[in-house]
């Protein structure tokens, strides 16, 4: 797989082709090819990126992959696998910037845009507790637990507390659901009221619960049962 004169001139029709019409104009394979070429300078990146995606079935599948899972891939080095990560921090950031200092509830779009980046591809489930201020503006986004492919375990007077800590009056519960299937349990139900009933005492709000799966997610507000 030694880069060949071709491979070289491969590389710069694929970062003129994304100059001039952006990621529209690139296949997924040829988006992963394009963050390869700095870690993999000698190397044709393309099989390596078509044996990424029939591996991990979609360019999302790729980017959100474990990295021990990623090294299992032909060519594929810890430098390879820092560059995908990069990318997957990058788009987490850009997207956690488009929600602070703004008031949370009136930019819903990009709150679960920014959670389903997070969480959407995790498989495990994690539980994350997004702390307001007093204009539901977001405080802080702080991983709470993190447990097994179908169990985290929560404890809401640890929550409330950190959220008195914080100076937050409401609170937004959200976890994954790496089945896929952002349906309510009754257990995520009976927690939710729990914490609720909690909170509410402490002057601390819980506004909703949101379940994120890989792509859906889960209001309780708008379901009604909160």
């Amino acid at each position: 797989m030694t880069e060949k004169p071709d491979h070289i001139g491969h590389r710069k029709r694929l970062r003129d082709r994304f100059a001039n019409g952006g990621g529209e104009a690139l296949a997924d394979y040829e988006l992963l090819e394009l963050c390869l070429f700095q870690a993999i300078p000698r190397q044709d990146t393309k099989p390596i990126a078509k044996l990424l995606l029939k591996r991990f079935g979609t360019y999302a599948g790729v980017l959100h992959a474990a990295p021990e899972d990623l090294r299992d891939v032909k060519g594929m080095g810890d430098a390879a696998v820092i560059a995908l990560k990069t990318v997957v921090e990058a788009a987490t950031r850009l997207a956690r910037a488009e929600i602070l200092n703004q008031p949370v509830l009136s930019s819903w779009d990009k709150l679960i845009d920014y959670l389903r980046i997070g969480m959407g591809q995790k498989k495990t489930e994690q539980f994350r507790i997004l702390f307001l201020d007093t204009r539901n503006k977001l405080i802080a986004d702080e991983l709470h637990q993190e447990g097994t492919v179908n169990h985290t375990p929560v404890y809401p007077r640890e929550v409330v507390k950190r959220a008195l800590e914080l100076s937050a009056v409401a609170i937004i519960m959200v976890h994954n659901h790496p089945s896929g299937d952002p349906t309510p349990s009754r257990a995520d139900i009976d927690m939710t009221k729990q914490m609720r009933d909690v909170g509410a005492p402490m002057g601390v709000t819980l506004h909703d619960h949101i379940i994120i799966s890989r792509s859906d997610y889960s209001s309780f507000k708008a379901m009604g049962l909160i």
